[in-house]
C-alpha cells in the first residue's frame, strides 16, 4: 500500500475529516484488526488506535471497560506492531497510535518510533506528554518520518497552545471538553472557542494549524457540527460501544453513518496546516498540567 501522511489524509478529506478510535486487541486481536479496516472501508479518514493501559486517565468507562478486558487476557505491546502491520497492509488510511507515555518509554522511545514505522504506523498522539518534556521523541519521530500530535485544552495557556501548534506534525487534538472520553449529548462549546484559539495563536506565528476534535462526538450530525470550525472530528467511544455489542457488522455500520455528516457543507473556514518545530526533555513523571482537565 502506498502511505499517505495524516496532513495529506486530512486535506485530501476537503479538511473534514473523520478520524475512528478503537483499541487494539479488542475483543480479540483478529477482530480489532477487522474493525479497523472497516472503518477505514465506511469512510473514516484515518485510524486511531488505542494501547491498552493501566491507568487510562483520559478514557471514559467505554473505552475503559474495553482495554481493562484487553489487559486481562493478556495483552503485549508486540500486538500493536502487529496490528498497525496487518491494518497498513490492507488499507492506505493513516493509522495513528493513540499511547500513553510510560508504555513507549518502557519499550524504549527509539525502538518503538522505529518499529512503528517499520509497520506502517503514521505516527503517535501522546495525551500525557508535553512537547516541553518530548525532546526525545521529537527527535525519534524526526528519524523515522512519523507524525507526533499534542493536545490542547479549553484551559490551555496561549503559551501552551504555541507550543503545541510548534511541535506537532499531523494535526493539534483540539479537547472538546473538560471531562474524560465518552458519547455526550453535545459538544461543549468550549471547543469551537479552543479552535479558535488555536487557529489564531497559529496565525500570530506565522503558521496554521489542522484541528480535530477529540472527546464526546458521537453521532453524525455532531460530526457535522464539529466541521463547522474544525478540520476533523474524532469519535472513540461510540465506535467501541458498537464494536463490544454488535461485533465487526456494527461498528462498520456507525462509521458509515457518521461518514455521512462529513459530506455536508465546505472546508472549516479558518486557514489550515501544521506547524513543525523542537521543544525540550523527556523524563518518566511527563503528565501534562492539562491531564486534570481531560481525564
Amino acid at each position: 500500500m502506498t502511505r499517505i501522511t495524516t496532513e495529506a489524509a486530512i486535506r485530501a478529506s476537503g479538511n473534514r475529516a473523520l478520524i475512528g478510535y478503537l483499541p487494539v486487541g479488542f475483543p480479540d486481536l483478529e477482530t480489532s484488526v477487522e474493525a479497523a479496516v472497516a472503518i477505514a472501508e465506511a469512510g473514516c479518514t484515518a485510524i486511531e488506535l488505542g494501547v491498552p493501559y493501566s491507568d487510562p486517565g483520559m478514557d471514559g468507562p467505554v473505552i475503559q471497560a474495553a482495554t481493562q478486558s484487553t489487559l486481562e487476557r493478556g495483552f503485549r505491546l508486540e500486538e500493536l506492531f502487529e496490528a498497525v502491520a496487518a491494518i497498513t497492509a490492507r488499507t492506505d488510511v493513516p493509522v495513528l497510535v493513540m499511547t500513553y507515555w510510560n508504555p513507549v518509554l518502557r519499550f524504549g522511545v527509539d525502538r518503538f518510533a522505529e518499529r512503528l514505522a517499520a509497520a506502517g504506523g503514521a505516527g503517535l498522539i501522546t495525551p500525557d506528554l508535553t512537547p516541553e518534556n518530548a525532546e526525545e521523541w521529537l527527535a525519534a519521530a524526526d528519524r523515522h518520518d512519523l507524525d507526533r500530535i499534542f493536545l490542547a485544552a479549553p484551559s490551555s495557556s496561549d503559551a501552551r497552545i504555541d507550543s503545541a501548534v510548534a511541535a506537532s506534525r499531523g494535526f493539534v487534538y483540539t479537547v472538546s471538553t473538560m471531562g474524560t472520553t465518552g458519547a455526550r449529548t453535545d459538544v461543549d462549546q468550549a471547543a469551537r472557542t479552543l479552535a479558535d484559539r488555536i487557529a489564531e495563536r497559529a496565525e500570530a506565528a506565522g503558521t496554521t494549524a489542522l484541528r480535530c476534535v477529540g472527546l464526546g462526538v458521537s453521532t453524525a450530525e455532531q460530526v457535522r457540527d464539529v466541521l463547522d470550525y474544525a478540520d476533523g472530528a474524532i469519535v472513540g467511544s461510540a465506535l467501541v460501544r458498537a464494536l463490544g455489542a454488535g461485533g465487526v457488522t456494527a461498528v462498520r455500520e456507525l462509521a458509515a453513518s457518521l461518514a455521512a455528516g462529513t459530506l455536508d457543507g465546505g472546508p472549516a473556514a479558518a486557514p489550515t496546516g501544521t506547524g513543525v518545530s523542537s521543544p525540550d526533555t523527556t523524563s518518566p513523571d511527563t503528565t501534562s498540567p492539562e491531564k486534570s482537565a481531560t481525564a
